[in-house]
Parts: structure tokens; sequence; C-alpha cells
């Protein structure tokens, strides 16, 4: 399973075990070790994982940092752990006196859901007010998935993860800036426009004119923007669908463009296990197609038990009803195949049974809308 897929199955837990979770303790038991481990990192190994870390501040002796990840030795991130229900921006000061008296070079504060990371970009050896980089497992962003990866013990770079520390900390203060000029433009960034577009004076009653200008000039872009992105993605799955049409129906595809992969043969045993039951194995076989994976009923195309996606960063499983029409399921991980056992038995069954579609119903093109 790779790290997007165990950050996913994570996330997929959260908002069951949260009602389960009373205390802070558990939230680090429930949702911050798995965290670690998902990580890399073996929460039970103190060489690699240090709970409770010892961080003595002056005077102030037997301070703890709820964990401290180590290498060679010393403490390269240090983890502040609060209960899920608290909002964190009350806690950076405590992780900000830890990390002043250690070696660490990154500092996590967490509630088990929101991930802060922080670093010293402004000072060294002083922790910046800000987080470098935030993660929600309740609003996850493929960027930051990402840029996660980074602090995995497999890739973990410090001046790697140092560059990309400082490239989004301005990176997000830019977005948080247009984001605030998008909702309520400032005079400095209407006079912007004024001056390329205006040849009068750019009085003040010209600028709060320009003002609802600006702002209903930059939504349009962005909704045209948009609108663009969806054509240009629905001409795409159209040439696919195409594509689709054309290997179905000539099976002469060039086979040098066409690579299964271990996933599609894994999938491929899952359905088999799940219609063993019913039909004898023999029966079950495939065909990959250069946008799909197809387990068939003889190894007849016209036999589609199910068509499987796997390929563009995401996982389908397209299902056929009895008037032949697909519809796509997501799956985060190829067990969730298991999740359809009675769909995939229902359709094999139809298939084997000969059932034809009512007379009413056609058969339309297969479905690329997902």
């Amino acid at each position: 399973m790779d790290f997007i897929d165990l950050v996913n199955q994570l996330t997929s837990r959260v908002d069951k075990m949260l009602p389960k979770i009373q205390t802070e303790e558990a939230t680090k038991n429930a949702l911050v070790m798995p965290f670690i481990q998902i990580l890399g990192y073996d929460v039970f190994n103190p060489f690699e994982v240090n709970p409770e870390y010892i961080a003595d501040i002056g005077i102030k002796k037997g301070e703890k940092v709820d964990y401290a990840i180590m290498k060679d030795g010393e403490p390269v991130i240090l983890i502040e752990c609060k209960h899920h229900s608290e909002n964190l921006d009350p806690h950076n000061s405590q992780l900000f006196r830890y990390y002043h008296t250690s070696k660490a070079k990154f500092g996590i504060l967490t509630n088990g859901i929101v991930y802060r990371f922080y670093t010293d970009l402004l000072e060294p050896n002083k922790m910046d007010e800000k987080p470098f980089l935030e993660v929600d497992l309740l609003n996850l962003k493929e960027q930051v998935i990402t840029e996660l990866k980074k602090f995995h013990k497999s890739y973990f770079d410090i001046n790697n993860i140092f560059n990309s520390a400082s490239e989004l900390k301005y990176s997000n203060h830019i977005k948080s800036i247009i984001n605030d000029e998008l909702n309520d433009p400032t005079v400095n960034f209407v006079k912007f426009f004024v001056s390329q577009v205006y040849s009068g004076v750019g009085t003040q009653k010209v600028l709060t004119q320009f003002k609802d200008i600006v702002k209903r000039s930059f939504n349009q872009f962005i909704s045209d923007k948009i609108n663009d992105t969806l054509k240009t993605a629905i001409e795409t799955e159209k040439t696919k669908e195409a594509e689709i049409i054309k290997q179905t129906t000539s099976p002469a595809v060039e086979e040098s463009i066409i690579v299964t992969t271990e996933e599609e043969m894994e999938a491929y045993f899952i359905v088999k296990s799940i219609l063993r039951a019913k039909f004898e194995s023999s029966r079950i076989h495939y065909r990959d197609f250069q946008y799909f994976f197809s387990i068939l009923l003889d190894d007849s195309i016209r036999q589609t038990v199910c068509r499987l996606y796997l390929h563009d960063g995401k996982k389908q499983i397209g299902i056929f009803d009895e008037n032949k029409k697909e519809t796509k399921y997501e799956l985060k991980k190829l067990d969730d195949i298991y999740q359809y056992n009675d769909q995939i038995i229902r359709t094999t069954e139809r298939l084997a049974s000969g059932e034809k579609p009512p007379k009413s119903a056609t058969t339309p093109s297969p479905d690329m809308s997902n």
C-alpha cells in the first residue's frame, strides 16, 4: 500500500473514532501514533520515536514534549499533542519553548486531526510563530500530501524540507493576500488596475466605483477559468470514451502501449475470489485495455462483469446494471472491491443466464463522467 493510500485509510477512520476518544491520551493512541507510523517511524522503538522526551527549559527541569522523532541519537522533530476537540491556536507557545531548548529542526503541534508544522525560517533556533504547513485530515489536498510525504523516514532530508518550507511560507502568504483582495479589494490593488485601464484621474470616487468592477472582473475571470478547465476535461473524457469504444469493438490495439500492472492482477484475483463460490474460476477472465482493465465472463467482451480504472492517481470500479449502464465507484484501496460483492455476483448471474436488457432500454456508451 503506497503512502497516499495509508493517509486516506487513516482519514476514513477519523470521523468514526472521534466520539470514542475522550482524553488526550486516547487522542495520542488512536490518532497521533498511527500518523507517526504512516511517516515510516516505529512508535515502539525509542531510538526512532521517544515518548515524553525531556526538554528542560532554563531552571525549569523535567519539562516533557509528547514525542521526539530521533535521528542519530538527536531529536529532529518535536511533536506536541492536544485533545482532538481543542483549538491549537493558544498552544504554539508551549512548543515554541521546547523547540528553543532542543536541536530539533521541526516542530509539530497537533490535536490528532490538524497537524501544524513549524521551523525556524526567520531566526535560527527560534521557532516561527506561524506554521509553514498545515495538514487537516478531514480536508486533505493533494499538494499537502505531497509535502507531507517529505517527512516520511525514507525521504526525510532536512535541507530539502527547509527549502520547501521557505517556498511554502511565501506561497501560503501570497494565496492569503489573493483571497483577501478578491473578497475585499484594497485601495492599492484597485489603483493598479485603474492605472492600466482608466485614462482619467484616479479620484476617490473613481476608485470606489472601480472597486466593485475589479471584484466582479476577478470573480468572472475565475469562473471562466473553471469553465475552461471543465470544458478541457470533458473534451479529454470524450476522447477517452471514443478510444474505449474503439478498443472494445476492435481488440487489435497496439499491445506495446498496454501494461498490465500487479495492482490490476490483484484486483482480478479479488473479483475471482468473490465469484468463486458460484462460478467455476476457469470462466472468469480479464482483458487489459489502455484506459481500463475488464473482468469478463467466459472471456467474452460482451459479458463484462466489471471494469477497473486504476490509473491517473485514483482507483474506481465500474459496475453495469441490467440496462448495461455503467456506474463508477471510488476505491480508496483494492480491498474496497469486496464492498461490491452483491453487485458483482448479480451482474455475473445476469450475464450467465443470458438475460437481455428491457426493450425500451438503450445501450449507452461507457460512462466517463467520474
